[in-house]
Protein backbone atom coordinates (compact mmCIF):
# COMPACT_ATOMS: atom_id res chain seq x y z
CA UNK A 1 0.00 0.00 0.00
CA UNK A 2 2.79 1.91 0.74
CA UNK A 3 4.53 2.04 -2.90
CA UNK A 4 1.22 2.86 -4.11
CA UNK A 5 0.66 6.27 -2.28
CA UNK A 6 4.65 7.02 -3.63
CA UNK A 7 3.88 6.07 -6.77
CA UNK A 8 0.65 7.95 -7.13
CA UNK A 9 2.86 10.85 -5.73
CA UNK A 10 4.98 10.84 -8.25
CA UNK A 11 2.48 10.42 -10.72
CA UNK A 12 0.51 13.78 -10.08
CA UNK A 13 3.76 15.17 -8.59
CA UNK A 14 5.56 14.96 -12.00
CA UNK A 15 2.71 15.94 -14.39
CA UNK A 16 2.24 19.03 -12.23
CA UNK A 17 6.18 19.83 -11.79
CA UNK A 18 6.96 19.42 -15.87
CA UNK A 19 3.70 20.98 -16.87
CA UNK A 20 3.92 24.25 -15.10
CA UNK A 21 7.61 25.47 -13.01
CA UNK A 22 9.76 23.17 -14.64
CA UNK A 23 8.20 24.00 -17.96
CA UNK A 24 9.75 26.74 -19.23
CA UNK A 25 13.45 26.19 -18.36
CA UNK A 26 12.95 22.71 -19.73
CA UNK A 27 11.52 24.03 -23.30
CA UNK A 28 14.65 27.30 -22.96
CA UNK A 29 17.32 24.19 -22.73
CA UNK A 30 15.69 21.43 -24.73
CA UNK A 31 13.27 23.31 -27.31
CA UNK A 32 9.32 22.18 -27.43
CA UNK A 33 10.24 18.86 -28.85
CA UNK A 34 12.78 17.48 -26.18
CA UNK A 35 10.49 18.71 -23.38
CA UNK A 36 7.84 16.69 -25.15
CA UNK A 37 9.57 13.94 -25.07
CA UNK A 38 10.88 14.12 -21.44
CA UNK A 39 7.28 15.09 -20.17
CA UNK A 40 5.89 11.63 -22.12
CA UNK A 41 8.80 9.46 -20.75
CA UNK A 42 8.45 10.66 -17.13
CA UNK A 43 4.45 9.89 -17.56
CA UNK A 44 4.70 6.65 -18.70
CA UNK A 45 7.06 5.71 -16.34
CA UNK A 46 5.50 7.23 -13.52
CA UNK A 47 1.52 5.29 -14.37
CA UNK A 48 3.84 2.21 -15.12
CA UNK A 49 5.18 2.03 -11.73
CA UNK A 50 1.39 3.03 -10.56
CA UNK A 51 0.11 0.16 -12.12
CA UNK A 52 2.51 -2.27 -10.91
CA UNK A 53 2.16 -0.95 -7.66
CA UNK A 54 -1.36 -1.35 -7.59
CA UNK A 55 -1.68 -4.70 -9.52
CA UNK A 56 1.20 -6.36 -6.75
CA UNK A 57 -1.27 -4.90 -3.76
CA UNK A 58 -3.58 -7.22 -2.37
CA UNK A 59 -7.63 -5.18 -2.59
CA UNK A 60 -7.72 -4.99 1.08
CA UNK A 61 -11.35 -5.05 3.15
CA UNK A 62 -13.56 -2.73 1.30
CA UNK A 63 -14.55 0.58 2.86
CA UNK A 64 -18.00 0.56 2.98
CA UNK A 65 -20.48 -2.15 1.25
CA UNK A 66 -21.89 -1.62 -2.43
CA UNK A 67 -25.33 -2.56 -3.24
CA UNK A 68 -27.45 -1.84 -6.51
CA UNK A 69 -28.46 1.65 -5.35
CA UNK A 70 -24.78 2.89 -5.39
CA UNK A 71 -24.42 0.93 -8.70
CA UNK A 72 -27.07 2.90 -10.10
CA UNK A 73 -25.83 6.31 -9.42
CA UNK A 74 -22.41 5.10 -10.60
CA UNK A 75 -24.19 3.97 -13.93
CA UNK A 76 -25.46 6.96 -14.93
CA UNK A 77 -22.92 9.30 -13.46
CA UNK A 78 -20.44 7.11 -15.89
CA UNK A 79 -22.89 7.94 -18.92
CA UNK A 80 -22.33 11.73 -18.06
CA UNK A 81 -18.65 11.14 -18.03
CA UNK A 82 -18.42 9.26 -21.54
CA UNK A 83 -20.60 12.28 -23.51
CA UNK A 84 -18.37 14.74 -21.53
CA UNK A 85 -14.87 12.77 -23.00
CA UNK A 86 -16.27 12.39 -26.54
CA UNK A 87 -18.12 15.77 -26.60
CA UNK A 88 -14.50 17.41 -25.77
CA UNK A 89 -12.56 15.69 -28.73
CA UNK A 90 -14.74 18.21 -31.49
CA UNK A 91 -15.76 21.63 -32.05
CA UNK A 92 -13.51 22.95 -28.98
CA UNK A 93 -14.26 26.40 -29.35
CA UNK A 94 -11.78 27.64 -27.18
CA UNK A 95 -8.63 26.46 -29.16
CA UNK A 96 -6.82 29.20 -30.70
CA UNK A 97 -6.44 29.80 -34.26
CA UNK A 98 -3.75 28.19 -36.18
CA UNK A 99 -3.06 31.63 -37.91
CA UNK A 100 -2.54 32.90 -35.09
CA UNK A 101 -4.54 36.09 -35.50
CA UNK A 102 -7.01 36.82 -32.43
CA UNK A 103 -10.58 35.50 -32.48
CA UNK A 104 -13.95 36.68 -31.60
CA UNK A 105 -15.39 34.89 -27.78
CA UNK A 106 -17.86 32.71 -28.77
CA UNK A 107 -20.69 31.96 -26.59
CA UNK A 108 -20.42 28.08 -24.86
CA UNK A 109 -22.35 25.26 -26.38
CA UNK A 110 -22.31 21.76 -25.85
CA UNK A 111 -20.77 19.69 -23.40
CA UNK A 112 -18.71 23.21 -22.92
CA UNK A 113 -21.82 24.90 -22.16
CA UNK A 114 -21.46 22.16 -19.07
CA UNK A 115 -17.90 22.80 -18.10
CA UNK A 116 -14.75 24.61 -20.08
CA UNK A 117 -13.02 21.10 -19.07
CA UNK A 118 -15.53 18.17 -19.94
CA UNK A 119 -12.11 15.78 -20.43
CA UNK A 120 -10.85 17.18 -17.31
CA UNK A 121 -14.30 16.27 -15.63
CA UNK A 122 -14.12 13.08 -17.63
CA UNK A 123 -11.65 11.68 -16.12
CA UNK A 124 -12.75 13.32 -11.99
CA UNK A 125 -16.01 11.51 -12.44
CA UNK A 126 -14.50 7.99 -13.62
CA UNK A 127 -12.86 8.06 -10.76
CA UNK A 128 -15.30 8.78 -8.49
CA UNK A 129 -17.23 6.47 -9.47
CA UNK A 130 -14.52 3.48 -9.47
CA UNK A 131 -14.10 4.88 -5.90
CA UNK A 132 -17.84 4.47 -5.46
CA UNK A 133 -18.47 1.19 -5.94
CA UNK A 134 -15.19 -0.30 -6.02
CA UNK A 135 -13.80 1.17 -2.20
CA UNK A 136 -10.91 -0.82 -1.69
CA UNK A 137 -8.01 1.20 -0.03
CA UNK A 138 -5.71 1.02 -3.27
CA UNK A 139 -8.23 1.33 -5.63
CA UNK A 140 -9.09 4.61 -3.59
CA UNK A 141 -5.51 6.09 -4.02
CA UNK A 142 -5.16 5.06 -7.69
CA UNK A 143 -8.50 6.86 -8.35
CA UNK A 144 -8.20 10.13 -5.89
CA UNK A 145 -4.71 10.59 -8.27
CA UNK A 146 -6.51 11.06 -11.55
CA UNK A 147 -9.21 13.10 -9.73
CA UNK A 148 -6.39 15.56 -8.40
CA UNK A 149 -4.92 15.01 -11.40
CA UNK A 150 -7.63 15.92 -13.50
CA UNK A 151 -9.30 18.93 -11.81
CA UNK A 152 -6.34 20.41 -10.04
CA UNK A 153 -4.81 20.66 -13.68
CA UNK A 154 -7.81 22.13 -14.99
CA UNK A 155 -7.69 24.62 -12.41
CA UNK A 156 -3.80 25.42 -13.38
CA UNK A 157 -4.63 25.21 -17.17
CA UNK A 158 -7.37 28.13 -16.38
CA UNK A 159 -4.34 30.52 -15.01
CA UNK A 160 -1.95 29.10 -17.60
CA UNK A 161 -4.13 29.90 -20.37
CA UNK A 162 -5.67 33.28 -18.88
CA UNK A 163 -1.83 34.25 -19.04
CA UNK A 164 -1.20 33.10 -22.85
CA UNK A 165 -4.35 34.24 -24.28
CA UNK A 166 -5.54 37.29 -22.41
CA UNK A 167 -7.90 38.45 -24.66
CA UNK A 168 -9.67 35.54 -25.01
CA UNK A 169 -9.53 33.24 -22.13
CA UNK A 170 -11.02 35.72 -19.05
CA UNK A 171 -14.27 36.25 -20.98
CA UNK A 172 -14.07 32.31 -22.43
CA UNK A 173 -13.81 31.59 -18.33
CA UNK A 174 -16.58 34.39 -18.04
CA UNK A 175 -19.02 32.27 -20.18
CA UNK A 176 -18.36 28.95 -19.02
CA UNK A 177 -17.91 27.53 -15.73
CA UNK A 178 -14.94 25.26 -14.26
CA UNK A 179 -17.58 23.50 -12.06
CA UNK A 180 -20.52 21.11 -14.12
CA UNK A 181 -23.43 22.78 -15.14
CA UNK A 182 -22.67 25.73 -12.77
CA UNK A 183 -22.70 28.39 -15.58
CA UNK A 184 -26.37 27.08 -16.92
CA UNK A 185 -27.72 27.80 -13.10
CA UNK A 186 -26.47 30.89 -13.26
CA UNK A 187 -27.97 32.21 -16.63
CA UNK A 188 -24.39 32.65 -18.64
CA UNK A 189 -24.36 29.55 -20.69
CA UNK A 190 -27.13 27.26 -22.34
CA UNK A 191 -27.19 23.79 -23.01
CA UNK A 192 -28.85 23.66 -26.25
CA UNK A 193 -28.09 20.75 -27.89
CA UNK A 194 -25.04 18.68 -27.01
CA UNK A 195 -24.91 17.07 -30.81
CA UNK A 196 -24.87 13.41 -32.04
CA UNK A 197 -21.53 13.03 -31.73
CA UNK A 198 -21.04 13.43 -27.83
CA UNK A 199 -24.63 11.79 -27.12
CA UNK A 200 -24.36 8.59 -29.76
CA UNK A 201 -20.53 8.56 -28.81
CA UNK A 202 -20.73 8.99 -25.26
CA UNK A 203 -23.59 6.38 -25.32
CA UNK A 204 -21.29 3.59 -27.45
CA UNK A 205 -18.24 4.18 -25.28
CA UNK A 206 -20.48 4.32 -22.03
CA UNK A 207 -22.05 0.60 -23.18
CA UNK A 208 -18.70 -0.50 -24.61
CA UNK A 209 -16.43 0.48 -21.34
CA UNK A 210 -19.02 -0.89 -18.96
CA UNK A 211 -19.10 -4.20 -21.34
CA UNK A 212 -15.54 -4.60 -21.31
CA UNK A 213 -15.33 -5.28 -17.07
CA UNK A 214 -16.84 -8.72 -18.13
CA UNK A 215 -13.61 -10.29 -20.17
CA UNK A 216 -11.29 -8.28 -18.41
CA UNK A 217 -12.02 -7.85 -15.03
CA UNK A 218 -14.49 -10.64 -14.83
CA UNK A 219 -17.46 -8.91 -13.10
CA UNK A 220 -20.12 -6.89 -15.18
CA UNK A 221 -20.74 -3.14 -14.50
CA UNK A 222 -23.07 -0.84 -15.72
CA UNK A 223 -26.22 -1.56 -17.41
CA UNK A 224 -24.79 -5.13 -18.13
CA UNK A 225 -25.25 -5.78 -14.08
CA UNK A 226 -28.74 -6.18 -14.62
CA UNK A 227 -28.75 -7.59 -17.88
CA UNK A 228 -25.30 -10.13 -17.88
Amino acid sequence: MGEVLIAAAAFVGTHFLLSHPLRAPLVARLGERGFAGIYSLVALATLIWLAHAYRATPSGTPLWPVGDGLWAIATIVMLLASVLFIGSLVRNPALPDPSGKAKPVPAASGVYAITRHPMMWAFALWGAVHILVYPAPSNVVLASAIIVLALAGAHMQDRKKARLQPDFWPEWQRRTSYLPFAAIARGRARIGTLGAHALGGGVVMWLAATWAHIPLAGWAAGVWRWIV
